[in-house]
């Protein structure tokens, strides 16, 4: 079967992609081809206007037709592509590791909005970061705060080789340690802030979400038990134990599951914030708690 990228420019390349993807139902045709031709040219946005008559190679119209077929199948573009930004930062994600989503980014806002709230942005901290996936939360936040020191851990040591891959390519790898157990079953001592994004689906809808998420999406960092909330169960506890006295506690949960993350905070010895963060759609999405001083 012939190529129908083939022969073509790059400017007639990225509007077939794009007619392809719309006839596919993608909803964001448009910005997924100009992303998935970029990453395929090594170039962006100004780079794909000022190369638009170059012709396509054979083997960049191969690798165009792959991307194609992934993407009307439901594969995510950073999927595809190997990269997805968060926090403004590109961070190199695998299999083993969730796409860094904007919701997320909650967490961060919120952690720094209470390390500013008490000044301790310019002092020596300690983060922990429990299930780092990519490294996406805690590398975020050690660009934002040049004197801290972080620790992320995983159960996937797949996830973790991610992780260290992406502080090294940020210039992170001095401030940043990665240690393979169960959310904070290796740590010791005491920390400023932990923060986390565990698995919270509960595990009878994750056949009914997206098809870029339930295929795509690693099942253990989705799954959050019965009732979504096996790793609060588990964080909480930890975190009253690895805290120091007015550290904090800020995790991501999802819809409808503030109050009882909440609860389970309170449960364990900390005392929640009295306004989570909400994400674009107004859904509660970081909460937070903190240990207070005895």
């Amino acid at each position: 079967m012939t190529n129908p990228f083939a022969g073509r420019n790059v400017e007639t390349a990225r509007r077939a992609l794009a007619a392809r993807l719309r006839s596919a139902e993608v909803e964001s045709a448009e910005l997924d081809a100009r992303i998935l031709v970029g990453a395929l040219l090594g170039l962006d946005f100004s780079g794909i206007i000022a190369a638009a008559a170059r012709i396509l190679t054979a083997g960049q119209a191969a690798r165009l037709e792959d991307y194609a077929r992934r993407r009307m199948a439901g594969e995510p573009v950073a999927r595809i592509i190997g990269v997805k930004e968060f926090w403004g930062l590109p961070l190199q994600i695998s299999p083993a590791t969730l796409v860094p989503r904007p919701d997320t980014e909650t967490v961060v806002e919120a952690a720094l909005e209470i390390l500013r709230a008490e000044a301790s942005c310019n002092h020596p901290l300690r983060i922990a970061d429990l299930g780092t996936g990519s490294g996406a939360i805690l590398l975020a936040l050690l660009s934002e705060l040049p004197n801290a020191f972080g620790i992320g851990t995983d159960i996937s040591e797949a996830a973790l080789r991610s992780a260290r891959g992406n502080a090294a390519h940020l210039a992170c790898r001095a401030r940043a340690a990665f240690a393979a157990c169960d959310y904070a079953a290796a740590l010791a001592g005491t920390f400023d802030l932990i923060v986390s994004n565990p698995p919270y689906i509960r595990s009878a809808d994750i056949a009914a979400l997206d098809i870029e998420v339930r295929e795509h999406d690693p099942r253990c960092a989705l799954d959050g038990g019965a009732d979504g909330l096996d790793a609060y169960r588990v964080i909480a506890p930890e975190a009253m134990r690895l805290l120091a006295p007015g550290g904090a506690l800020v995790v991501e949960v999802g819809q409808g599951q503030s109050g009882d993350v909440e609860g389970l905070m309170m449960a364990a010895g900390l005392t929640p914030a009295d306004v989570p963060k909400s994400d674009l759609a107004g859904i509660r999405r970081a909460v937070w708690g903190r240990k207070l001083p005895r």
